[in-house]
């Protein structure tokens, strides 16, 4: 991994949300929270957290869907964004680089249009230059591609099962020939069977397109069968950040000890045998965090100095990043 081309690099990224508070005081949600990460090109780096921790937000942030409030985005050694040296750079040119496979496949796609001409938007719209017939020919193979057939151009997306519609939304993805794609749960929405399928198809494409994906779930073990490396949000917040397997049989945060004791096992002996790491209270409110760690609130290890000073995301060991005062290199 060390010797990979880093494809994406964020760093200390926020995204906050400004909503109306009492009196006419401004307040903000507090979506995403200085977090930093690499992407190396032809990986899938997998996020995952409890619903609303903000993985969505920092997906769609990283394509600036949504402006990012401050940090820095570089895509391939190009500066996207950067709030220090004041720099945004034109997406348009990235659009083609950069594509995201959305969370609800039947909100993401316009009920008015057929399938051929929301696969083929995005060939219009970016200019490749194709005829008629060479268009027609290229959203058939996209279609066929995912696993749908050619006929089904010509339908609209409410005709489509969920799993169909997510081939389509990914049929679009593909469609401008990207590098790099966000995932944004893309099988929270489908039974397991399908589940499956999506995610071999997915794997297949990285496969021979050499694509880069960023993972984003919340359900630990897909995201662990599927990602080269794993992050872990809590709250806006990244809190460990390793390879699949170390993250996963060694997990240092107590965050990430939790979510992994809640993952069923095929074995019932062991999932009797082991010890079940259940997390006390609620997820506090991103308009209002707590300061310091913002897990110390659900954290049985927390101290005054949790309560006190954010931890950074520091190498605890090699390839292992954890943000925890608790745990040391």
């Amino acid at each position: 991994m060390a010797e990979a081309k880093k494809l994406l690099e964020v760093h200390r990224l926020r995204k906050y949300f400004p909503v109306k508070g009492k009196l006419f005081r401004k307040q903000y949600v507090q979506a995403v929270e200085s977090v930093s990460f690499d992407v190396y090109r032809g990986e899938t780096l997998g996020l995952v957290g409890e619903s609303g921790c903000g993985k969505t937000t920092l997906g769609r942030t990283v394509l600036r869907l949504y402006e990012p409030t401050s940090g820095s985005i570089v895509y391939d050694g190009v500066p996207l964004f950067d709030s220090e040296k004041k720099t945004a750079v034109n997406m348009l040119p990235y659009r083609k680089k950069m594509q995201i496979i959305f969370q609800d496949p039947s909100a993401s796609l316009d009920p008015r249009m057929t399938v051929g001409e929301i696969v083929g938007e995005g060939l219009d719209v970016h200019g490749q230059g194709l005829s008629k017939t060479e268009r027609e020919e290229r959203i058939k193979e996209l279609l066929d591609r995912v696993g749908l057939n050619t006929e089904h151009a010509n339908r609209f997306p409410h005709e489509f099962s969920g799993g169909q519609q997510q081939r389509v939304g990914i049929a679009r993805a593909l469609a401008v020939s990207p590098e790099f794609i966000v995932c944004d749960e893309p099988i929270s929405a489908l039974d397991v069977s399908i589940q499956s399928q999506v995610v071999n198809m997915l794997e297949d494409l990285q496969e021979e397109r050499g694509l880069t994906y960023l993972f984003i779930a919340h359900d630990i073990s897909v995201v662990r069968h599927i990602s080269r490396r794993i992050g872990v949000m809590y709250l806006g917040c990244m809190v460990e950040l390793a390879e699949s397997y170390e993250l996963c049989s060694k997990p240092l945060h107590p965050y990430t000890q939790s979510l992994l004791s809640a993952v069923p096992l095929p074995d019932p002996e062991k999932t009797r045998a082991r010890k079940r790491v259940v997390l006390e209270g609620d997820i506090p409110s991103p308009l209002n965090p707590p300061g310091g760690c913002r897990f110390h609130t659900r954290c049985r290890f927390a101290t005054e100095k949790c309560r006190q000073v954010m931890p950074e995301l520091k190498e605890a060991a090699p390839g292992h990043f954890c943000a925890c005062h608790e745990v040391q290199p």
